[in-house]
């Protein structure tokens, strides 16, 4: 574990700063011809970063109910019980049979998110670190298996969004508002560019924050288009000279319109820079209260958006569940706005037989699942492809692309259509 004070220093502070000036413009050589092929993708979520709705037991089984989050799940019970459970955990979750169910569903991709806390953690910060082997083990599955890797920095010191997905369930985020924070942000994606410098074939994409949070305001967007201007020296420059990696450096959209975007980091003085945006259904009253067909309409309009902006666009999340209904989606011990369950939500209906086991699923719920995972797919490979969240959950079916293949709403070949026509 290294202390963060050693991985900051003033001077690669500047020279970040000064970065944007003085980019070569050099078109990159991905791994990967991003833009000519699609990128067809699942997240492994849940797996080396928490979250209590995808691995509710790991949560339950604490009986602590104050455990909501992995900086909590450090916090709140002893140590060396913590650090056995997500051992066990991370050994279990994801093994290289799953990479090879992956690529035998004819996708390209995997993006495995990561927290910062797996490469140093500074005082007061109750995180457990270990994660990193794991990491390094899964670029080798994905070679053995001819998949690329997007390494995705999920959680940042002080939280970049305040989800439980970033590591900390908090009010306000804390990642923007603190010179420090960012400084440690910075030298660890510096530290995941030099991990993987001699693996670019397999980590053809390194994501140098996921979700920040840029509906808390302009603070929030102005230091995230400063750290995405150092992200893309950090990771396009990752041997201290000129030279230039073939890495795509993937920048989150900030919960912003693309359009908000338009003209940022394009060619040909900025190269290899792709956008990612995440698009879900079912985080507002309005989302979940839509009917199946216009879940269906809304994803089919989402492509030319996507196929019109200035840089190469990944839906890097996204999903084939239309509701908020699976356990813990919200956070721990928070209810769901389709049952009205949600604070100040008005109920939609039931969420019997919506998520859970794919076995107490109709026959007519899952040809909709069908449908609206081809109306997306659809949809997104107008722009540069998709990456479905996730790959496996405990107790959430509709959301799976594991349990979706078994169950057949996901066909084993990705561009296998039984709804040609589903968008018109």
């Amino acid at each position: 574990m290294v202390s963060f004070s050693s991985l900051v220093s003033s001077v690669s502070i500047i020279c970040a700063f000064l970065a944007p000036a003085v980019l070569a413009d050099n078109p990159i050589n991905p791994a990967f011809p991003y833009g000519s092929t699609k990128v067809r993708g699942v997240n492994l979520g849940g797996w080396l970063v928490l979250e209590p709705w995808i691995t509710p037991s790991l949560f339950d089984n604490t009986g602590n109910s104050n455990i909501v989050d992995e900086w909590t799940f450090g916090e709140q019970q002893d140590r060396n019980t913590a650090l056995g459970k997500l051992q066990q955990h991370w050994s279990t979750w994801i093994t290289e049979q799953d990479f090879a169910d992956i690529a035998n569903a004819g996708l390209n991709h995997v993006r495995i998110p990561i927290g910062y806390w797996a490469f140093e953690t500074g005082p007061g910060e109750p995180y457990i670190s270990g994660q990193l082997p794991y990491l390094q083990q899964a670029i080798v599955w994905a070679r053995n298996h001819n998949l690329k890797v997007i390494v995705d920095l999920h959680g940042a010191p002080g939280s970049q969004n305040g989800f439980d997905n970033s590591g900390h369930r908090i009010s306000f985020p804390q990642w923007h508002s603190n010179s420090t924070n960012i400084a440690r942000t910075n030298a660890i994606i510096k530290r995941i560019a030099s991990l993987f410098v001699n693996d670019q074939d397999v980590v053809s994409v390194i994501a140098p924050l996921n979700e920040p949070a840029g509906f808390d305001g302009s603070d929030v967007l102005s230091a995230v288009r400063q750290y995405w201007y150092d992200s893309y020296g950090n990771i396009r420059f990752p041997y201290g000279t000129s030279q230039q990696s073939n890495t795509l450096v993937l920048l989150h959209d900030a919960f912003q319109p693309l359009s908000y975007w338009q003209g940022f980091q394009t060619p040909p003085q900025w190269q290899g820079v792709a956008m990612d945006t995440h698009i879900y259904q079912m985080f507002s009253q309005d989302e979940v209260s839509r009917s199946n067909q216009q879940h269906i309409q809304v994803a089919c309009s989402q492509g030319a958006n996507l196929a019109s902006f200035d840089l190469w666009t990944i839906v890097g999340e996204w999903t084939p569940a239309a509701t908020d209904c699976a356990k813990y989606l919200n956070g721990r011990g928070i209810g769901a706005r389709y049952d009205g369950s949600y604070p100040g939500s008005s109920r939609v209906g039931s969420c019997n037989g919506i998520t859970g086991s794919a076995s107490s699923f109709s026959s007519s719920y899952k040809t909709f699942l069908r449908q609206y995972w081809e109306a997306q797919t659809h949809s997104f490979e107008q722009g540069a492809g998709w990456i479905q969240w996730t790959w496996k959950a405990e107790n959430a079916d509709d959301w799976s692309y594991q349990a979706g293949l078994k169950n057949g709403w996901i066909p084993q070949d990705p561009t296998q259509r039984q709804f040609p026509n589903i968008c018109g």
